[in-house]
């Protein structure tokens, strides 16, 4: 457990924006795992990009499946009107 806890200790810190506000993630984390960490994603199921449940737009980049794309530091994240719910989370 120690090997590990130095690994996620030693990764730089990514701050993407969702919404209008900061999330916090690691370097090489998954937009989708930084916004299920911080509280900020449902309807999040496959994990592989299969289902496009966590499909949104990045950088103005519609249809990014956020399972697929690593958080990049200074990302923008908007949900689109396809998402269940359709609404800006």
């Amino acid at each position: 457990m120690t090997a590990l806890r130095d690994e996620v200790e030693g990764a730089g810190v990514v701050r993407i924006e969702v919404g209008g506000e900061a999330v916090g993630g690691f370097e090489g984390q998954s937009i989708a795992g930084v916004l299920l960490a911080a509280g900020r994603m449902e309807g999040f199921f496959c994990g592989i990009g299969v289902c496009f449940a966590c499909v949104a737009t990045v950088n103005g980049l519609a249809d990014v499946r956020l399972c697929q794309r690593d958080a990049k530091d200074g990302d923008v994240v908007t949900w689109q009107a396809t998402r269940p719910g359709g609404a800006d989370a």
